[in-house]
């Protein structure tokens, strides 16, 4: 998934916005704090993609033939979508 550069300041907004309603943290620097929000949303969405492409790849790869929308493909998903995550420590 790509975020588009207004989507990526909008939701980093939301969170900025609260995190400093609820309290959580305070800061001096607002677009400092909208520019970290950004890169660590756009890390994540990285990382998820990756971790979806790795495992639609390995299902998609077996000799079985699994189709994508089946209840084995679900099962597999979601099966190698926590092996991949646990591999990658996050």
């Amino acid at each position: 998934m790509i975020l588009s550069e207004d989507r990526q300041t909008h939701l980093a907004h939301v969170i900025v916005d609260g995190i400093w309603k609820d309290d959580i943290v305070e800061y001096t620097n607002e677009d400092e704090v909208i520019r970290e929000a950004k890169r660590v949303l756009v890390e994540y969405v990285k990382h998820e993609t990756d971790v979806d492409e790795t495992v639609r790849n390995r299902i998609l790869s077996q000799k079985k033939g699994v189709l994508e929308g089946s209840r084995e493909f679900d099962i597999l998903y979601k099966k190698y979508y926590e092996e991949e995550q646990s591999k990658r420590k996050r």
